[in-house]
């Protein structure tokens, strides 16, 4: 589709994504991806919009105001964005970037996790753009890609953004570890053995745990049991959906299960976690 703002030029395009209620549950998801060409002085504010936003700066340079802070983005490099806060960008001369607004149960930890790591800009990896590139392809009607092929393209996406510069020409170790984290990301609603994390390193289990021990800071259940809590967190901010149905659409076995596992991290049950959120 093309762009019909002022200041947006009109070999501009860009595509919209609606997902299920099942991924909005479950998975990290798309919603809209474009590639802009922006007349000289364009500048977008907006309060909030809820979604985060990865901005590559293919010609110029971009403005940014964001966490109180005011940042410069050139050609090259990639803008990570929270919008849900307050934000502006633009600039006075023209630029061409291309975008991709996304959200998901797990987003605002790996916006939390990146920009705590390496801020809100960052010089992408080729295979970081080609994957920006094929989530705006699998856009485009008729948008045949699955929500589960959409998802998994993000968390790696995402995963490489979180590695940063050490994902380069590191040793299979890292990558090993890192490409758990994006299976575990993937598939945390199933049960996830260390003997299954291992086998597809090509490790055994005890040397698979201390890689992974050493390049996360936790053991692969530690992460798996984090990553389930962060998938309910935000399903009790977002959703109606019972204590129950959470539990089991997050990977725990039991309702009690959850609450237990639950409280011992958060410091209250579940119950109350929603309750204090929409206060």
């Amino acid at each position: 589709m093309q762009p019909k703002a002022t200041g947006i030029s009109p070999v501009s395009e860009y595509y919209i994504h609606t997902p299920s209620s099942l991924a909005r549950r479950l998975y990290l998801y798309p919603l809209s991806s474009g590639c802009y060409k922006y007349s000289p002085g364009y500048f977008i504010t907006r309060n909030s919009y809820d979604s985060f936003l990865l901005m590559y700066i293919i010609k110029g340079h971009c403005g940014i105001e964001a966490d109180g802070k005011f940042l410069e983005a050139e050609a090259g490099q990639l803008v990570l964005l929270d919008c849900y806060q307050p934000h502006r960008y633009g600039s006075r001369d023209s630029w061409e970037a291309s975008w991709l607004h996304f959200d998901g149960p797990t987003a605002r930890a790996y916006d939390q996790e990146i920009t705590a790591r390496h801020g809100r800009i960052l010089t992408p990896s080729s295979d970081v753009l080609g994957l920006l590139d094929e989530i705006r392809s699998s856009l485009r009607p008729p948008g045949t890609a699955g929500e589960a092929v959409l998802s998994a393209q993000l968390i790696r996406l995402l995963d490489l953004l979180l590695a940063g510069e050490e994902a380069k020409g590191e040793e299979p170790e890292k990558n090993a570890a890192a490409d758990s984290i994006a299976y575990i990301n993937e598939h945390f609603r199933e049960p996830v053995p260390l003997e299954l994390l291992a086998a597809k390193a090509g490790m055994s289990p005890f040397h698979f745990l201390r890689v992974f021990s050493q390049s996360t800071g936790l053991t692969p259940h530690q992460y798996l049991i984090s990553t389930r809590i962060r998938a309910a967190c935000f399903l009790l901010q977002s959703t109606s959906l019972s204590v129950k149905r959470i539990a089991l659409d997050c990977g725990f076995s039991t309702e009690a299960a959850f609450c237990s596992t639950f409280r011992k991290r958060e410091g209250r049950t579940p119950s109350q976690y929603r309750k204090d959120a929409l206060l």
